[in-house]
């Protein structure tokens, strides 16, 4: 293809409209937006490690080291699925899922804690927390919480 092959090409561009170039019956892809898994953690190496696994799976990741930070983000209804830790300093997860509910978002939500505490993991869990996964975790463990609460499947109580 020569310059003059170009230059033809682009007149005929020019000429008819895109729409008349495009057979009535062709379809047309577009890409489907993944998933956004928000991860909240205030332990960065954790934060990192999650987002590394929930990448690698093919979703979207946005991290905030904080419950507030994820609050004053803006993309709150981005937010496929929330992966947060229950234990953080200022605003806890516990209450992140609190204020969430408050404000009508129903964003699933799984918890990653330490804290071996059963009255707040049920507590969470009542709310409708999808999971509660205790530090260190396998990572197949958060793969099938992720999968039932993407899939809108019932949360563990």
């Amino acid at each position: 293809m020569d310059l003059t092959d170009i230059q033809d090409f682009a007149c005929v561009q020019w000429r008819y409209p895109r729409s008349s170039l495009i057979p009535a019956r062709s379809k047309v892809l577009t890409l489907s937006k993944a998933p956004v898994i928000s991860i909240v953690d205030d332990d960065e190496s954790v934060r990192e490690a999650t987002e590394f696994l929930v990448r690698s799976l093919g979703y979207a990741a946005a991290t905030y080291s904080s419950a507030e930070e994820y609050l004053q983000s803006g993309r709150l209804y981005d937010c496929s699925c929330l992966i947060t830790d229950l234990r953080m300093p200022g605003m806890s997860g516990a209450d992140l899922q609190d204020a969430l509910i408050a404000d009508g978002n129903r964003t699933p939500v799984i918890f990653i804690s330490a804290s071996l505490d059963e009255q707040v993991r049920a507590r969470v869990l009542d709310a409708g927390a999808y999971g509660f996964l205790h530090k260190p975790f396998d990572e197949q463990s958060l793969i099938e919480c992720l999968n039932k609460a993407l899939n809108g499947e019932p949360a563990e109580q």
